[in-house]
């Protein structure tokens, strides 16, 4: 039986998706499993706190997604309806999780500013507003999209055929988003720089900037690829946005309260209010 072009270009991109995948829950638990001991130390001596929460929340969600994409690259002759069913789940555990790793550098950013609480409420609406018009984006895109599978036996896993030209709305905001965190974070270290050269400052300066970086760059590669690429392509670096910028949250943090522990009592720490941050 002969294949038309476009099966066989979709066939390639559910593959290579696939790939990328098990990639991905590859790299994810093996940094889990890295990361385990210093982990449920944090966990099981830290005080409960909103940070704490953020950390749980941001660290688990993504074991969601991964078996939900896990599911989709490698379940065989799924149903259009069950691709729309999980694609939604894994659509929004990737979006607490993002909330999750944003709410981390939000904290770490008002704590530059000495919590500031005019800049904390403009930070809080910006973010509800810009959430807000995430989900509505991606739940008009996803919801009524048609969704296809592969017709080359052998081939597992779907793709949305239509309706995902907007994904790029979600991405074009989270871009923006970092852009005026990382500038409201340089700004603040080069007032501070003189007054304020503590290990511990220098550290989550540098945490947030490379954050930041990092968050713009994926957010970029996201927009190009949802206007650039067809089938299932565009979904290639969405999970992998995603858990990368959960694993640099949870993984600073750690950082962060470790070296906290260890200057625990230092004048350093009396200066800026970081070992509030820290010490969650």
């Amino acid at each position: 039986m002969e294949y038309s072009s476009d099966n066989i270009a979709a066939a390639r991109s559910l593959q290579f998706i696939t790939y990328i995948f098990a990639s991905t829950a590859t790299f994810w638990l093996y940094d889990y499993a890295c990361s385990l001991h210093e982990e449920w130390s944090f966990l099981l001596r830290s005080h409960w706190s909103k940070v704490k929460g953020l950390y749980i929340i941001t660290r688990y969600a993504p074991f969601i997604v991964l078996i939900t994409i896990i599911y989709l690259g490698f379940t065989p002759n799924e149903t259009p309806g069950k691709c729309r069913m999980v694609s939604n789940i894994c659509s929004g555990f990737s979006m607490l999780s993002a909330i999750g790793s944003e709410g981390f550098f939000i904290l770490r950013t008002c704590t530059l500013w000495n919590n500031n609480r005019t800049l904390l409420t403009v930070m809080l609406v910006t973010v509800l507003a810009f959430v807000g018009a995430s989900i509505g984006v991606t739940a008009a895109t996803i919801a009524p999209a048609a969704y296809t599978t592969s017709t080359i036996p052998g081939i597992t896993g779907c793709y949305r055929s239509s309706g995902s030209f907007q994904l790029f709305i979600p991405y074009l905001l989270l871009s923006a988003f970092e852009l005026a965190l990382m500038i409201l974070t340089i700004v603040r270290a080069i007032q501070n720089w003189q007054m304020n050269s503590s290990h511990l400052y220098v550290v989550l300066v540098r945490h947030n900037i490379f954050y930041y970086i990092c968050g713009f760059l994926f957010s970029v590669a996201n927009i190009l690829i949802s206007l650039l690429l067809d089938y299932s392509y565009d979904d290639v670096l969405h999970v992998f946005q995603f858990m990368i910028l959960a694993i640099l949250a949870t993984r600073m943090h750690l950082d962060l309260w470790q070296m906290n522990q260890h200057t625990h009592g230092s004048d350093a720490l009396a200066r800026i209010p970081v070992s509030d941050m820290a010490m969650a």
